[in-house]
């Protein structure tokens, strides 16, 4: 699968192809924040609907384990800041956690305020609330422990790496992370959607992380390519793994090499990395094909880039789709088309271009009824069909890996020594923010114990 050499991935070359297809304003106002935050008043009217439940199912359903009637009680006391350093307790990066976190599948599906109510307390936008007063001052209200004398090697400046390099900082332990892009926060930065994240804040929020000290970032160097696992090993006191998923599934369809047939990955980073929306290419016909948060955020962000149409297709029913129903709710008032029960069969082009896509009808137990064959036209297809690891960049080390992604234990070790690993990288992961930065906070505590070193 190629794309074209132009910023967006997207060639224009084509006639139903073009850039600023909406006015600036509009282009403002499509990407404006999805969640505008609550004002001081909505905060503490929000936080008074709080029960302050006793062994809260709310904190339960967190994977980070935030004390979520602590840090509201807090701002329904006024004490905003309080707040924040309760959620920055259990979770270093829950400033963007409350904008990406799917609140409406985890602690605000369990709120007691949704079972008796069907109406949650708003816990996402509350932690923003507390959060954002924080990471606005620059200030990060933790202290450097005392220094060790150890080191530990982080490849990744995703989540879970930066979670785990702030977990060692407080222990005294120094770290180095190797990070093959040229900035860190990893997804936050590069893969969600522009609405969800305005204003630059996934560098803002990793500029309060790194602000403890202790922590060296050494940008465009690549596991593998730039510096191997056995270099690390032997530099460093330890090692943790936090890579992500560097590689993505492909359809296995002819034709996938045609002009703008693209990887929805790849466009969403160059959307969010795009200093004027205006001069990105945008399709008139665009097909997405997956069921999962890439997938409505490469649809919703085209259609509202001015896309005609926009068809998202998934294989299997609504049901079975990894995108919460907020998220498809989302896409669908956005104009987004959401058919279910279909998969590729076929990419079909003119000449170098893509024309369009067919599908076949899956609900006959994944056989195809006569006649349910379809096609959509397209000049843009996006594949969202999921990302896979890339242990070949371990360098033949004795590390288990298992569907393409590294084993870990409880405390995330890997089976060999030295070593741990986190985030999206790890076998039986919830491929979640919130579960990367709890897996990098966990490993900390791991590697601090392992090197005799005492948390808090």
């Amino acid at each position: 699968m190629t794309i074209s050499a132009s910023p967006a991935g997207i060639s224009s070359g084509n006639s139903d192809i073009a850039p600023g297809r909406l006015d600036s304003e509009s282009l403002k106002a499509n990407f404006a924040d999805l969640h505008p935050p609550l004002t001081f008043h909505e905060a503490r009217v929000e936080a008074e609907r709080c029960y302050f439940c006793f062994d809260a199912p709310c904190q339960q359903a967190c994977p980070t384990s935030i004390d979520v009637p602590l840090f509201i009680r807090q701002i329904a006391a006024g004490n905003r800041e309080g707040a924040a350093k309760t959620i920055f307790d259990a979770n270093i990066m829950g400033g963007m956690c409350a904008r990406v976190c799917p609140t409406e599948t985890l602690c605000e599906e369990a709120c007691v305020r949704e079972i008796a109510e069907g109406k949650p307390v708003v816990i996402g936008q509350l932690q923003r609330f507390a959060t954002d007063a924080l990471i606005e001052t620059g200030e990060s209200p933790y202290k450097r422990g005392a220094p060790t004398g150890k080191k530990v090697a982080i490849v990744g400046a995703g989540p879970a790496g930066l979670a785990c390099a702030h977990g060692l900082a407080l222990a005294g332990v120094e770290s180095t992370i190797f990070e093959a892009r040229p900035k860190p926060a990893g997804l936050n930065e590069y893969g969600i959607a522009a609405y969800k994240t305005v204003d630059n804040f996934a560098a803002k929020e990793a500029d309060f992380i790194l602000s403890i000290g202790g922590i060296e970032v050494k940008y465009s160097v690549a596991l593998g390519k730039d510096v191997s696992l056995e270099d690390l090993r032997r530099d460093y006191d330890a090692v943790f793994l936090a890579l992500g998923l560097g590689a993505t599934n492909k359809l296995g369809l002819a034709n996938e090499e045609l002009e703008n047939v693209a990887d929805a990955v790849d466009y969403i980073a160059d959307l969010r990395q795009a200093e004027d929306l205006s001069t990105l290419p945008v399709g008139r016909r665009i097909v997405v094909i997956g069921g999962g948060m890439t997938a409505v955020d490469v649809a919703v962000q085209s259609k509202r880039l001015g896309a005609e149409t926009v068809t998202m297709v998934y294989r299997r029913g609504e049901e079975n789709m990894k995108a919460s129903a907020f998220e498809r709710e989302l896409a669908q008032t956005s104009g987004v088309v959401l058919r279910t029960n279909a998969k590729p069969v076929a990419i079909e082009g003119h000449g170098s271009a893509l024309s369009g896509v067919v599908f076949e009808d899956t609900r006959q137990h994944g056989a195809a009824a006569p006649g349910s064959v379809f096609r959509i036209e397209a000049d843009v297809l996006f594949t969202a069909i999921g990302q896979r690891g890339e242990p070949d960049v371990l360098g033949g080390a004795q590390i288990e890996v298992k569907d393409g992604r590294i084993v870990v234990d409880g405390e995330r070790r890997t089976s060999l020594d030295g070593v741990w690993a986190g985030g999206d990288c790890v076998f039986g992961g919830q491929d979640l923010t919130v579960s990367a930065v709890e897996d990098g906070k966990q490993a900390a505590r791991s590697i601090a114990a392992a090197l005799g070193v005492a948390t808090a």
